[in-house]
């Protein structure tokens, strides 16, 4: 005759402790209902239902958590120093600093020329960083204006900001616009213009002469995109009207803001943008535009 084994069953609930004797096999006993499983020893431990189900739950509840998508977090607007130097009506030279954000519209008005860029002034080429307010350049119809304002702000071109948005230089050959034209490699700031038009815009404004933004020439081989993940320092400046200058022996615009700056400028950032421009106390002070502009909505390149 077989004889059947046995085996304790330990049962623990809030309400019961007890051994009894039963066959080697699952049980469920107890107030509450329970699961029990052989040891190796031979012991048989009932752990209740609610204890494997919570253990369960708690897996998948620790799985979700790690899959779930984080709470975008609202990115705060960075900021950036600028440098101004302004000529005032009693004829000093003020130089101030600036913490404004670090916007586009605020970026353009001083991200033209890089250090070295060699400026047409009356008293022959001057680099861009040695020149000062009250100093004066050569337009391209010959005249002689005195130079106002000029700004300055390093930045790293190739580093994304918080919008991932990148400010990368354009680098001109030599030669690449006709003889010495520029006279030596030049590299120009985002928000250089320059008076010439490439082949793909030529239909714009009657095939006349525009100020194009000087990343439109960029051909992969004399006009090429460059990103110095260094710090680089830009200038602009300011005349007491918009003009065309040489700079390099090409034609460059100094700064204006353009004809939509109103839209461009919402009402709580204009204070801001003012305070950059002790010279000026309104837009409308920045005067017309001397020449017709690609984009920028004056003449607009995509769109025509």
């Amino acid at each position: 005759m077989r004889q059947a084994s046995f085996a304790f069953v330990i049962l623990r609930s809030p309400f019961s402790f007890k051994a009894i004797k039963e066959p080697n096999r699952r049980v469920c006993m107890g107030v509450q209902p329970a699961c029990a499983e052989t040891r190796g020893d031979g012991i048989v431990m009932a752990i209740p239902n609610s204890l494997a189900r919570a253990a369960k739950n708690a897996v998948e509840t620790s799985a979700l958590l790690r899959d779930a998508p984080r709470t975008a977090t609202k990115q705060k607007a960075q900021l950036r120093r600028y440098e101004v130097s302004t000529l005032m009506e009693n004829g000093d030279v003020v130089q101030t600093r600036h913490i404004a954000p670090a916007l586009q519209v605020f970026e353009d008005a001083f991200c033209a020329f890089t250090r070295g860029s060699l400026v047409e002034t009356e008293t022959g080429p001057m680099a861009i960083e040695d020149l000062l307010p009250g100093d004066t350049v050569l337009t391209q119809n010959g005249r002689s204006e005195t130079v106002l304002w000029k700004g300055s702000v390093t930045l790293i071109p190739g580093r994304e900001d918080s919008r991932g948005r990148t400010r990368p230089l354009t680098r001109i050959m030599a030669d690449t616009f006709g003889m010495q034209k520029p006279m030596s490699g030049v590299i120009a700031g985002p928000a250089a213009r320059l008076l010439a038009t490439p082949g793909h815009l030529r239909h714009l404004h009657g095939g006349g002469p525009v100020l194009t933004p000087i990343h439109e020439f960029q051909d992969g081989t004399s006009v090429v995109e460059t990103l110095p993940p260094t710090p680089v320092e830009l200038f602009h400046i300011c005349l007491k009207r918009h003009a065309v200058i040489n700079v390099d022996g090409l034609q460059f615009e100094t700064y204006h803001p353009g004809l939509n700056a109103v839209r461009r400028i919402s009402h709580s950032l204009r204070s801001i943008y003012l305070n950059l421009f002790a010279h000026i106390d309104s837009l409308n002070d920045f005067g017309p535009l001397a020449l017709p502009r690609a984009g920028d909505g004056e003449v607009d390149a995509i769109t025509a």
